[in-house]
């Protein structure tokens, strides 16, 4: 497999979405753009953890599909549910006037739920690589 493809650099590419959602305190930076990363994190670890079980990813941003695409006994230490909902962001952090304005507790939320599916597709592919 290609390095670039390796399912440890996808998931390098997922823990540094949080990194970047994580983001409070500058003003010109908007809640919906950093809850549009908090879904990339998402997608693109439940994608690493795909490449690593050596499925193709379906192209979707739909977090509900791709879970669905795991054997059940492989996400139940994830939220799907939570971790559905974090589908509205991919459009609504790219768009304007798609959403209700997202709130900074909602920012939070969603930056939790996309830690935690980094973390889980971590402890099932292996750390990702630095850099």
């Amino acid at each position: 497999m290609p390095p670039e493809t390796a399912p440890q650099r996808r998931l390098a590419y997922a823990a540094s979405d949080p990194e970047i959602a994580r983001t409070v305190g500058h003003s010109h930076v908007l809640r919906e753009s950093l809850c549009f990363h908090a879904q990339q994190a998402a997608e693109k670890a439940i994608k690493a953890v795909l490449v690593f079980r050596g499925a193709d990813p379906p192209r979707t941003h739909d977090l509900e599909i791709l879970p669905a695409e795991l054997p059940t006994e492989m996400t139940r230490d994830i939220d799907r549910l939570a971790v559905a909902a974090l589908t509205a962001y991919a459009v609504a952090g790219r768009y304007p006037g798609t959403e209700e304005p997202i709130e900074e507790d909602e920012r939070r939320r969603a930056v939790g739920i996309a830690g935690a599916v980094v973390d889980w597709a971590q402890r099932i592919v292996g750390p990702a690589p630095s850099g």
